[in-house]
């Protein structure tokens, strides 16, 4: 579990900008960890509540994956965000 949370924190660093003020960036990184376990684990249990089957839970937490990678790829390329600002 370590080995991923490092993991995560240095490809979230990647994706900040440049600047000196990197506490407020990661603060929301923590409040934005914080709420997804809380949210997963909500929708978690609610799913389960309503149908009764736990096939149905894995669908749902799986849809919170297929939404956190269309939100990233709206991210863009290094190479397209430097192209733009020029």
């Amino acid at each position: 579990m370590g080995g991923c949370q490092s993991l995560s924190r240095s490809t979230y660093a990647k994706f900040l900008p440049a600047t000196t003020d990197h506490a407020s960036f990661f603060s929301f990184y923590d409040v934005s960890y914080y709420l997804g376990t809380v949210l997963g684990t909500l929708a978690y249990g609610l799913v389960f509540q309503l149908t009764g089957d736990l096939r149905n839970t894995v669908i749902a937490i799986g849809g919170f994956f297929v939404l956190g990678l269309l939100l990233l790829l709206r991210v863009p390329r290094a190479e397209t965000a430097a192209s733009a600002t020029a």
